[in-house]
């Protein structure tokens, strides 16, 4: 069995995203025994941001003249792509950034379709768990209503398009406990954490039963 794992933060030693995406790898471990974990991390080893264009534009050019650039941009596309579509399982723990999908999380997203398809369902009922954090709040009735632009579009992504059989744990509120602006909140970020991380529990254990 191969559970891939893709890591996205940019402060993994301090990563919310991590440590939930750890619980669930615990628990998958704890009853698979024989598991290989193909990771990917987007944070510390980042894809070169110029390498969707290459690849991208390398399909509008014969396959003797495209450049070396466009030629390691397919390969890598490629490699990418066939780490999701050789997973048994898949584990993802991507951060809220500036309101959206952050750009190495694209940079790959686009890779992998470069590599794939645009319309290749590549994780057709792969059990599949999303990770997402947030530092402060974005549901309704929040300030920040409607600013999360990250998790629709990677639901869409994962569920729609990759025809993933999608998992979905959220955690708000991250920033609470260092935000002194956050302090009336800490109580409620709290009861989140606890909450996210028996998703997580849960979400592992129902990883490793399928």
């Amino acid at each position: 069995m191969t559970l891939f794992r893709l890591d996205a933060s940019i402060l993994p030693g301090t990563s919310a995203s991590t440590e939930l995406a750890d619980v669930v790898e615990r628990e998958w471990a704890a009853t698979r025994s024989d598991t290989q974990v193909v990771r990917r991390h987007l944070g510390t080893d980042p894809l070169p941001a110029d390498a969707w264009a290459a690849a991208t534009t390398a399909g509008f050019v014969p396959e003797a003249d495209r450049t070396p650039a466009q030629q390691d941009a397919l390969a890598l596309g490629a490699t990418l792509s066939a780490e999701l579509e050789r997973a048994d399982a898949v584990l993802l723990a991507v951060p809220l950034y500036n309101y959206g999908v952050s750009q190495h999380v694209k940079t790959w997203i686009d890779l992998v379709i470069a590599g794939a398809g645009a319309t290749n369902p590549i994780l057709k009922d792969t059990p599949t768990v999303l990770i997402t954090v947030r530092g402060g709040s974005y549901g309704p009735g929040a300030a920040r209503e409607g600013w999360d632009h990250s998790t629709g579009y990677l639901r869409r992504i994962l569920g729609d398009l990759w025809q993933a059989d999608l998992t979905v744990i959220e955690r708000e509120l991250t920033l609470a406990a260092v935000n002194p602006a956050m302090e009336s909140l800490r109580e409620t970020a709290a009861r989140v954490h606890d909450e996210a991380r028996a998703a997580a529990h849960d979400a592992g254990r129902a990883l490793a039963e399928r």
